[in-house]
C-alpha cells in the first residue's frame, strides 16, 4: 500500500483536533440521542456509552498524543550485510487495513481510527448499534479531515451491518482485511473467530483476580480492592475476583472488615464455601460458570485459598488473562507469582484498573490484548505495524 508522509498524516490529525473542538456541541447531541434510546438499567455500558465535555477532551488528548508520537513505519529493526555480499535490511510496516468490531464506545471511533491512520493502515469500524448517532458525526468528522488534507474518505469507514452482514462480511469480505480485532465478550470473539477469513488479535474478557497473601498489608489490601472494583466498574482491568489466603493472621476478622467496606460503596458481594461459613448472608456461589464470568458490574466474588500455589492454579484456570494482582510485601514471593500467572499484566501491590495504555506509557490504545501473537497488553501506535525484510543484491543467485 502507498506510505503517506508522516507531515500529512499529522497535518490531518490536526484538522481533527480544531473539527472535533469545534464540532462538540452537535457531537454530545447526537450522542444524546443514543442516551435517550439506551437502557440506563445496564450501568456499565451507559458509561462507556456517554459523551461529555469531559469526553470530548479525552478524544483530543488522544489525537494530540499519538500525533506527536514518533512514526511507527519504516523504522529500522535490523540492518545486516551478510558475507555474500547480500544486504537484508528489516523494517516496520503497515498491516494494511484493520477491522474492529467494538463496544458501544464512541470514544473508540476515534482511539481506534488515529492509531491505525498514523501507523498507515486503513480502518474498517463497526461500532455496538446504540452508539450509532454518535459514530456517525464522529465518522463526518474523520471525513472532513482527510478532505480538507487531499485524501480519501477511505481510510477511515464506518460499517453499518447488522449481525447477518457482519457474518456474512467476514466470510466474503468485499476488500481485503489484514487483522481483525474484536473488543467484547466471549461470544463475540468466538463469533468472528468462527466466521473469520484473515488473521484475528484477541481482546479478551476481563474477569480479573486479585490474592491476598499471608504476609500482606491488609490496610494496603483493602486500598487496592476498592480501588480496582469501584474506580470505573465499566473498564475491563476492573477486578471480579479476590482470593484471600487463609492463613493471614486474623482472618476472619479482617473478612468482615472486608465485607463491611464493600458493603458501604455499594458493592454485592458473593463468596465460596469457605467464605461463605465466616459470612452466612452472602450468596454462595454454587455454579462453576461464575469464576469465567466478568462482572462489569458493583459486584465481587470473596474466595478462599490455601497458599500461593492454590491462587496461581485458580487464576490460570478461570481468568481472562486480562490483568491479576498479588498484595504481598515478600519480594520472592511476588515474583513467583508474576512470572506463573499468565495474564497480560500481572501486578505487585497495585491496583488493576492500571492496565490502559495511558497509564502505562503506552498512549492511546487501540485495545488491550490478551492474545501472544503478535502482542500482548495495550495495543498503542508502535503495535500496530508489521514488519517487512528488504533485501538488496547484485544479482545474486542461491547455490
Amino acid at each position: 500500500m502507498k506510505l503517506l508522509d508522516k507531515n500529512i498524516k499529522n497535518k490531518v490529525l490536526d484538522s481533527m483536533i480544531n473539527i472535533i473542538d469545534k464540532e462538540r456541541n452537535q457531537i454530545i447531541a447526537e450522542n444524546k440521542k443514543d442516551l435517550d434510546a439506551f437502557d440506563k438499567e445496564d450501568q456499565a455500558l451507559y458509561d462507556r456509552l456517554v459523551v461529555d465535555n469531559a469526553k470530548v477532551d479525552g478524544m483530543i488528548k488522544a489525537i494530540k498524543e499519538v500525533r506527536d508520537q514518533e512514526d511507527p513505519v519504516g523504522q529500522t529493526i535490523s540492518d545486516l550485510t551478510l558475507d555474500s555480499g547480500l544486504k537484508v535490511t528489516n523494517k516496520t510496516a503497515p498491516f494494511g487495513t484493520i477491522l474492529i468490531i467494538y463496544e458501544s464506545r464512541p470514544d473508540v471511533t476515534i482511539e481506534a481510527a488515529v492509531l491505525a491512520f498514523k501507523a498507515n493502515n486503513k480502518i474498517l469500524l463497526k461500532g455496538g448499534k446504540e452508539a450509532v448517532n454518535s459514530n456517525i458525526i464522529l465518522e463526518k468528522c474523520w471525513h472532513q479531515a482527510l478532505e480538507e488534507n487531499g485524501l480519501s474518505k477511505d481510510w477511515i469507514k464506518l460499517l453499518h451491518l447488522k449481525r447477518e452482514e457482519t457474518q456474512d462480511f467476514l466470510k466474503n469480505p468485499p476488500e481485503k482485511i489484514d487483522l481483525i480485532v474484536p473488543r467484547g465478550g466471549e461470544r463475540l470473539i468466538k463469533f468472528v473467530k468462527d466466521n473469520a477469513t484473515c488473521a484475528v488479535l484477541i481482546s479478551g474478557r476481563g474477569n480479573n483476580f486479585l490474592y491476598v497473601a499471608e504476609d500482606a498489608d491488609w490496610l494496603k489490601a483493602v486500598k487496592v480492592i476498592v480501588n480496582a472494583k469501584t474506580d470505573k466498574i465499566s473498564g475491563c482491568n476492573a477486578l471480579d475476583k479476590v482470593l484471600i489466603d487463609k492463613n493471614i493472621p486474623e482472618y476472619e476478622k479482617k473478612v468482615h472488615e472486608l465485607e463491611i467496606m464493600l458493603h458501604k460503596l455499594g458493592v454485592d458481594i458473593l463468596v465460596d464455601k469457605n467464605v461463605s461459613e465466616i459470612l452466612p448472608n452472602e450468596t454462595q456461589v454454587k455454579d462453576n460458570n461464575v469464576w469465567f464470568e466478568e462482572f462489569l458490574a458493583m459486584k465481587i466474588m470473596l474466595a478462599e485459598v490455601n497458599n500461593e500455589d492454590s491462587a496461581i492454579e485458580m487464576i490460570n484456570t478461570y481468568s481472562g488473562g486480562h490483568s491479576a494482582a498479588i498484595i504481598t510485601e515478600d519480594k520472592e514471593l511476588a515474583e513467583k507469582f508474576m512470572q506463573q500467572v499468565d495474564s497480560a499484566a500481572v501486578y505487585h501491590n497495585a491496583s488493576t484498573r492500571f492496565t490502559d495504555g495511558g497509564q502505562m506509557g503506552v498512549g492511546a490504545e487501540l485495545a488491550i490484548s490478551t492474545d501472544k501473537l503478535h502482542h500482548r497488553g495495550p495495543l498503542g501506535l508502535k503495535q500496530l505495524v508489521t514488519n517487512k525484510y528488504y533485501v538488496f543484491g547484485d544479482g545474486h543467485v542461491r547455490i
